[in-house]
């Protein structure tokens, strides 16, 4: 096992009614910045919660975070908080609700140009406003993580960020408010919960018993309940278990003391940027092709992987690890994720540009060896027409 310091200070309020106990998480003297996105928490009534939890308190709105929060978007809330004084956030939303607010708490904040917070990654981030969260889309984890990543729109540009003043203070996490989200956002929240695990899990071996235990039973966790998140929409402890995965699955403790990867991720953001692709379609393109591509440098892991998650057990390890491959495309595509660059009307004449990209924003050395270059992210990008 790798050398590791592990820290994270946000605290979960998990369950039915949850939102209530905004009441005792927020300073009373708080002056409020509610974050939302794109009208789902006012038309399902977990904004009117929200308010009533806020009792006598000093609260604004700030409205229409888009699913991939840009740069301009974030820079009017920016506004709002120096001009308002505001000394509290709540993200009410999903992932790229909380992403945004990390990133208006670091940059109101910010003595700067706030783009530079991306493109240092935070590097002379000292201080951010506190803020929480009420959880909505299980998927990205950021409820419990100091991580955010941002899109420019004006340069097609989507790029992260990593600092401790942004871990929230606190998370609501109650699986009824998941119960009326479309098919399609429950199934990129299980896939992209799904990847989070692999790009810490999927690289090579340091003898990280507990961790590797740890991100199997929660891939296992979503290929057994997959089905049910997707068709039982109203299963509390089915839905329970999704948001917990989903949470669990980046909120650091499996990442500790192992190397990770994260190429996917990056390669991904890339066809968000420039095709308005779901992140988490994005993943489910880029992650079976790059195993393929990697899987010499993987391969250990991918036997593990094979047998402890799959169950494969039969065939030559080539063939192990050629089958588990396809199970894990399988499963995408059994969500109604697609992870052919065909499933998003792109083809070939699409890669040189994603490859300008990557070299652009200086992604030219990924993965858990710094050995995927830009050649490699092109045979990865060939692999998925």
């Amino acid at each position: 096992m790798l050398n590791f310091e592990y820290y994270n200070p946000t605290r979960i309020s998990f369950g039915e009614g949850k939102v209530a106990s905004l009441d005792k998480l927020i300073p009373q003297s708080a002056k409020v910045l509610i974050l939302l996105g794109g009208g789902s928490a006012k038309r399902t009534g977990t904004l009117d919660e929200v308010k009533q939890a806020l009792g006598q308190r000093t609260f604004l709105e700030f409205n229409g975070i888009e699913p991939n929060p840009t740069y301009e978007t974030l820079m009017q809330a920016v506004e709002v908080v120096k001009q308002e004084k505001i000394d509290f956030l709540l993200a009410v939303g999903g992932g790229s609700v909380i992403d945004g607010t990390k990133f208006v708490a670091a940059a109101a904040l910010y003595d700067g140009e706030p783009w530079d917070i991306l493109l240092t990654g935070a590097k002379h981030v000292h201080a951010a406003v506190p803020f929480g969260t009420v959880l909505t889309l299980p998927a990205t984890g950021s409820e419990m993580n100091s991580g955010s990543v941002i899109t420019r729109k004006s340069i097609h540009a989507k790029l992260p960020f990593m600092h401790p003043t942004v871990y929230p203070q606190f998370s609501v996490l109650d699986p009824t408010k998941t119960y009326s989200l479309p098919e399609r956002q429950v199934a990129n929240g299980i896939v992209d919960a799904f990847v989070h695990i692999t790009e810490q899990y999927l690289t090579y071996p340091v003898h990280a018993a507990v961790q590797d235990r740890y991100a199997e039973g929660l891939l296992q966790t979503l290929i057994e309940l997959g089905p049910q998140i997707i068709s039982d929409t109203e299963n509390y402890e089915v839905r329970s278990n999704f948001m917990w995965v989903a949470t669990q699955a980046l909120n650091g403790l499996i990442g500790s003391g192992v190397p990770h990867d994260w190429a996917t991720h990056m390669i991904g953001h890339e066809l968000t940027a420039l095709h308005d692709i779901d992140h988490a379609r994005t993943l489910a393109i880029v992650l079976p092709s790059l195993l393929q591509v990697k899987k010499d440098k993987k391969h250990a892991k991918l036997l593990q992987f094979a047998e402890r998650v799959w169950h494969i057990t039969n065939g030559s390890e080539e063939q192990r690890i050629e089958e588990a491959i396809e199970k894990t495309r399988a499963f995408f595509e059994s969500l109604g994720v697609g992870t052919r660059f065909g499933d998003y009307d792109l083809d070939a004449s699409h890669i040189p540009a994603l490859v300008a990209q990557l070299e652009a924003h200086g992604m030219v050395a990924l993965g858990e060896h710094q050995d995927i270059d830009l050649n490699t992210a092109q045979q990865i990008l060939e692999g998925a027409l």
